[in-house]
């Protein structure tokens, strides 16, 4: 492997990414630039927290965030936990939650492995054994929804990354 290559999985080999050389300006203010289009997410993102457990969509949010490499996100949304009484220890823990199980819930980790096969969807899809664990733990509804935030964090890092936005910027 060369230093212009990376490792993504036992398979294959992607080139590395290149850093922007001037990270400190994004490079659009999307909300401004497409407020239509941001203003539906944002609503497609109040639609999917609906009937959740506050404390689960910030885990859920936070573990796309890491697997997406998303600083802005995982930034904004560690504070959010954090303001809203999650421990240090589990904040942590996400990052590695199959190993650390014990800091989460079997429902937690059923989201948390919901959310790795969704935000991973192109390496395997979701496998049944990983929809059927969530399915047991949440009725359809909750279910739907909860796909619906893992759908929408992943855009969500997806905006943040196309532009560039800097995490600790966040004007909340």
């Amino acid at each position: 492997m060369t230093t212009t290559e990376i490792k993504t999985n036992d398979r294959t080999t992607a080139p590395a990414p290149t850093v922007r050389s001037n990270p400190a300006t994004a490079r659009l203010d999307f909300a401004k630039t497409a407020p239509k289009v941001f203003r539906a997410v944002i609503g497609l993102d109040a639609a999917a927290r609906e009937g959740l457990d506050p404390t689960l969509v910030e885990l859920v949010q936070i573990r796309a965030s890491h697997l997406n490499r998303c600083a802005y996100c995982l930034h904004m949304h560690t504070t959010d936990a954090r303001k809203a009484g999650e421990s240090e220890d589990r904040l942590h823990m996400v990052a590695v939650w199959q190993e650390a199980d014990h800091f989460f819930t079997d429902r937690e980790r059923s989201a948390l492995a919901l959310t790795d096969a969704v935000t991973r969807i192109g390496d395997a899809g979701v496998p049944d054994e990983v929809y059927d664990r969530a399915a047991a733990h949440f009725g359809e509804e909750e279910l739907a929804h909860l796909l619906a935030l893992i759908f929408t964090i992943n855009t969500w890092n997806r905006i943040a990354l196309s532009t560039a936005k800097r995490a600790g910027t966040d004007e909340r």
